[in-house]
């Protein structure tokens, strides 16, 4: 039968690293989703309005991130770019790979969401004299955030658990700072288990201020 000792104090004592690791991986999930909001949008449009080499760049883009393993894009941005002579740090690296994959994600759903948007507000703002941009700008891009909005919540989760992967490439997140204590101490269940509790925490935490948020939003 195997017999297995739980000890806590060593997670106890580095609990303040992991804790701090935890807002590491707040930090750069937060860093991609702002990113892949601001590419996903520019995507999303590009697919919408335009032919030609930067919508097959789109395409692209959003099938690759869509239909490939997440670890895989991480791997590329770690060591694919080292094969043309661009090495990045493992932050960065992670920044990258979680940027790249949210913005896929996340074209797709704004694309839905402009769909979902009738032509006729557009004329009807053209009519008052706005341009084209300010028709975007002010009346649809805020409809469209409120349809994605959930969708963008549960890809921030995403990259929160998604950031995980950077232990694989050096980054020493939450997942990383794990693995290093409990590659040290030998306790690696008390360690993980400690982890998993936290990670919770983070997601709780996400999910409940994006509900706060949107009732002070999307009142009317």
């Amino acid at each position: 039968m195997f017999d297995y000792n739980f000890h806590w104090r060593p997670v106890m004592k580095s609990l303040p690293d992991l804790i701090e690791a935890g807002f590491l991986t707040l930090q750069v999930a937060a860093l991609a989703m702002l990113f892949g909001i601001v590419i996903g949008l520019g995507l999303a449009l590009i697919r919408l309005h335009l032919r030609g080499p930067l919508y097959w760049f789109a395409t692209a883009w959003v099938e690759l991130a869509r239909n490939t393993p997440a670890l895989f894009q991480l791997f590329f941005f770690g060591f694919g770019l080292g094969a043309f002579g661009l090495h990045l740090m493992p932050y960065s690296i992670v920044l990258a790979g979680l940027s790249f994959n949210c913005a896929g994600y996340l074209a797709e759903n704004f694309r839905g969401g402009f769909q979902a948007i009738p032509d006729t507000q557009i004329r009807a703002a053209r009519s008052l004299g706005m341009s084209a941009v300010q028709a975007y700008v002010r009346i649809v891009i805020p409809q469209v955030l409120r349809v994605v909005y959930h969708p963008m919540t549960n890809q921030m989760v995403w990259a929160v658990l998604m950031s995980s992967l950077g232990m694989l490439v050096g980054f020493r997140e939450l997942s990383g700072e794990t693995q290093f204590f409990a590659s040290r101490t030998f306790r690696i269940f008390e360690y993980f288990a400690v982890t998993a509790v936290i990670y919770y925490v983070i997601v709780k935490v996400i999910l409940g201020a994006s509900r706060l948020l949107a009732t002070r939003l999307f009142r009317y």
